[in-house]
């Protein structure tokens, strides 16, 4: 369930880091009483004692060692480094959240937090969703600013950087937000699904919308939390007709009371199979069904196109089921290094439909590894593990198996 459990302390209360120590200590407690947006998105840079403002300022808590654009993005593009790409697509969604933020204090673009968290990179927003049952701001547009990169004399859109990116936010434990969010968190803990939400109809029709303006190679979304989760199933949604976007998830909520269900379903048939196996079989007497799995998975492997990128921290149990191996892996005992390696270069070629990410030096208490501010912090390491994660293979499966039917003949 994809909640976030440290609300931001109220803007309209400035909140000052400052260098004389006994405020500094008073802002920090302040921040800690009263949390922060995105489950713990943004904290206090104390160690930065001489940076003064607002906690959730860019120039505070933002990412430190980012390059700022200019010409030299036209010869050698910064967004073709894929860490550079993860940490502007998690400024992007913490600007949602200060959106949702400056509303509910009444302030616009000249006075909010939320701009300069898209102005550096020069994106501005075009849209913004709003949930209409409660007036919150759940998800924005932004676009390529050519006017704002003319200024900086980038002449030309860099390479990789997107024309325009879907960001949507989590769950904001405020009283004007949280009841709506609470429905929709609850809604994917009972059945997994998030298809009759109301933010489900907007951020699918703003994609299609973005996907017809600018092409699916140049549109991308991103989502935090209860965010990741509806980025995930708009971009399968999309995905099913055959239309593939850039996806990056960060920390995608993976525990449903649905999925348990079904792993103690998997588990039994799993347990079935082994005693089948045991048993003399020849492959003209393997059941119909088994037949058919096979040929699903050549099906799988020759028409996967959508690669979406997830961004998990194991210490964080709202994600970390995304890296939880299949039952598979209990026949990798007493298998050498060198064939397991081999056989998980098989598996890498062959069924990943996704690149998993995992932080091999995140945080480790619930609230940080859950937050977003790890994923634009300096120091950050990622492990890539695409391998044999029974989770994503659920996903693919259930994706390309609403694919599998031939395309019916013209009339």
């Amino acid at each position: 369930m994809a909640i976030d459990l440290a609300p931001p302390p109220p803007l309209g209360e400035e909140v000052v880091v400052a260098t004389v120590e006994g405020k500094k200590e008073e802002a920090e407690a302040e921040a800690e009483e009263g949390g922060a947006c995105g489950g713990d998105a943004v904290v206090v840079a104390a160690a930065d004692a001489e940076v003064e403002g607002h906690p959730y300022d860019f120039h505070v808590s933002g990412p430190r060692n980012l390059p700022p654009p200019n010409w030299r993005e036209i010869i050698r593009s910064s967004w073709k480094d894929p860490n550079y790409k993860r940490m502007v697509m998690a400024c992007f969604i913490q600007a949602v959240y200060l959106l949702e933020l400056d509303r509910q204090d009444q302030k616009g673009e000249d006075d909010g937090l939320a701009p300069k968290w898209w102005k550096p990179f020069k994106y501005k927003v075009t849209q913004t969703l709003v949930d209409e049952r409660d007036g919150s701001i759940y998800g924005a547009v932004l676009e390529w600013d050519r006017s704002s990169a003319l200024s900086d004399l980038i002449l030309i859109r860099p390479s990789g950087a997107p024309r325009a990116v879907l960001a949507l936010r989590g769950t904001l434990l405020q009283k004007p937000t949280i009841k709506r969010d609470l429905q929709d968190d609850l809604r994917f803990l009972v059945w997994e699904s998030l298809k009759g939400s109301v933010r489900f109809i907007g951020a699918s029709e703003a994609l299609k919308t973005a996907v017809e303006r600018f092409g699916s190679a140049n549109v991308s979304v991103a989502g935090h939390s209860l965010g990741a989760g509806f980025a995930l199933q708009v971009c399968k949604e999309l995905a099913k007709q055959g239309v593939f976007v850039e996806c990056h998830l960060f920390n995608p909520p993976s525990v449903s009371l649905a999925m348990g269900v079904r792993s103690m379903s998997e588990k039994a048939s799993y347990l079935w199979k082994k005693v089948k196996a045991s048993l003399p079989l020849t492959e003209e007497a393997l059941p119909d069904n088994t037949k058919e799995e096979g040929n699903a998975k050549k099906k799988l492997r020759a028409d996967k196109k959508w690669v979406p990128h997830l961004y998990v921290n194991n210490s964080d149990y709202i994600c970390c089921h995304y890296n939880a191996p299949s039952c598979s892996t209990t026949a990798t005992e007493g298998v050498p290094d060198e064939q397991l390696q081999q056989r998980k270069a098989s598996e890498i070629a062959g069924d990943v439909v996704a690149k998993l990410f995992v932080t091999s030096k995140g945080p480790q208490k619930f609230l940080e590894a859950h937050g977003l501010q790890q994923w634009w912090s300096d120091g950050m390491e990622l492990q890539l593990a695409v391998y044999d994660s029974k989770l994503i293979h659920r996903q693919l499966k259930s994706l390309y198996t609403a694919t599998a039917p031939s395309t019916p003949a013209k009339s």
